[in-house]
């Protein structure tokens, strides 16, 4: 589970501040997949990187699994596995060899690191690929390998930042089904993305977020119910137009 509370962040731009996150609240569950929408600027992207560590807020509070970010940031760091929105390996190492690092940095050695990376390669069909350098790999394969490395310590939170940009309809379509998959093992899933239909073919809730704070939140149905369209595209826009109102 991941509890986000009255999240405050600005960033200094000369002699401007500018409020990436103005007071922002929301509940990502266990066993679902949470989507954020947001126009460009809305704090997506910040509230993420706040998550995982690589932001510090300026006020407010953020729970994972019942582990307060900002007094155990290193325990509550275990509990996610992060997928970013730029899959950035080194080449000159194998897939499995990426992986081991990944393994490595979350503290995993021995024999317990050697059947942790065995069972993540297994689980996303990587066998062929595991000895193989991941220069020249396809963007499908990447992700495998990207994916791979968010998952080896076995967190029960995955973050994604758009994670199919980039991404051939095919490569799609597998990360979709271990979404789906990850769900139905009771993982908490959070994710930003663009794409309308796919938050409205995978979300359990969605969070619209609209100049840092919390513009409506709902199942995709409720939101349309909300703003009185029948698709989330149109609801979205009428909901960050008007900036009012929450849904249950």
């Amino acid at each position: 589970m991941i509890k986000v509370q009255n999240l405050h962040k600005k960033f200094v731009n000369g002699k401007n501040k500018i409020k990436a996150l103005n007071g922002l609240s929301f509940q990502a569950n266990d066993g679902e997949i949470t989507g954020i929408l947001g126009p460009n600027g809305a704090g997506k992207t910040t509230c993420l990187r706040t998550l995982y560590g690589l932001l510090k807020a300026d006020e407010g509070q953020m729970i994972i699994d019942n582990i307060d970010v900002a007094t155990q940031a290193i325990q509550a760091r275990k509990q996610l596995g992060i997928f970013p929105d730029k899959f950035g390996l080194y080449e000159r190492l194998t897939a499995y060899e990426q992986i081991d690092y990944f393994a490595s940095i979350h503290g995993l050695q021995g024999i317990d690191k050697k059947v942790a990376i065995e069972q993540v390669i297994n689980d996303l069909g990587m066998t062929a690929l595991a000895h193989r350098k991941t220069q020249g790999f396809s963007q499908g394969q990447r992700m495998k390998v990207t994916l791979a490395q968010a998952l080896v310590h076995q967190p029960r939170n995955l973050i994604l930042d758009e994670p199919t940009r980039g991404l051939d309809v095919m490569s799609t379509r597998i990360l979709r089904e271990y979404l789906l998959q990850f769900k139905h093992n009771g993982h908490c899933i959070l994710f930003s993305s663009h794409v309308m239909q796919e938050v409205a073919a995978l979300c359990d809730r969605v969070i619209i977020v609209s100049n840092g704070k919390l513009a409506a939140q709902g199942t995709p149905q409720e939101l349309c119910e909300l703003a009185g369209e029948s698709h989330l595209e149109d609801a979205f826009v009428k909901l960050i137009g008007s900036d009012e109102g929450v849904a249950a």
